[in-house]
């Protein structure tokens, strides 16, 4: 058994992307990033669970979206990677949801999602007085949205809205006051019944 070693404040790791349908060989990239980044991505996966944490560093391979990681494994010690989780945030189901830090927003339940950033929705298309996200956030808040969660790979609170029908079609008309056609056509064309909202702290 290996013996435990401290946490170091960066990790040397192997880059690859483990991207659905490629074939074709991918480069490696090598770059030094730091711990506490590396464990945010385990997060993402394990949660705040210690065990599994160490498990992961030892073991030395993680794979976190399209990105595979790979380090040289080590045993670390239990209490510093409880140190460490302590720093991160812990989910907080009191915490209303608020659309002013409200910065993405998932429609779900048609065949695929449609993922909206604050940032895109906001502005507003021509002839249009009030923006696409801005008819969201008044939809979502006439009765608020459920807590889902802490995301840490979105840094935010995650909720949950169940939308009627005709609040699905108010969000769908919305949708015509989008500057980007793309983002348009997708919330015309996917039968949505549910939005995933993250807010940041």
């Amino acid at each position: 058994m290996k013996s435990t070693v401290p946490l170091p404040q960066t990790i040397r790791v192997k880059l690859s992307s483990e991207a659905a349908g490629s074939i074709s060989i991918t480069p490696v990239v090598v770059q030094e990033i730091p711990l506490r980044e590396l464990v945010e991505h385990m997060l993402g996966i394990t949660g705040k669970d210690e065990p599994r944490v160490r498990e992961i560093l030892l073991r030395g391979t993680l794979v976190s979206g399209a990105s595979r990681f790979r380090w040289a494994g080590w045993q670390p010690d239990a209490a510093d990677v409880g140190e460490l989780l302590a720093t991160f945030p812990d989910p907080d189901p009191s915490r209303p949801f608020a659309a002013a830090r409200c910065v993405r927003a998932i429609l779900r339940g048609g065949r695929q999602a449609v993922e909206i950033p604050r940032e895109a929705a906001a502005r507003r298309g021509l002839f249009h007085g009030a923006s696409f996200w801005d008819r969201l956030m008044e939809v979502v808040g006439v009765s608020g949205a459920a807590y889902a969660g802490y995301s840490y790979r979105h840094r935010a609170d995650r909720y949950l809205r169940e939308f009627t029908r005709e609040e699905a079609e108010r969000v769908r008309a919305a949708g015509a006051g989008l500057r980007y056609t793309t983002l348009r056509d997708q919330i015309r064309g996917v039968g949505f019944a549910q939005a995933e909202l993250y807010v940041e702290r």
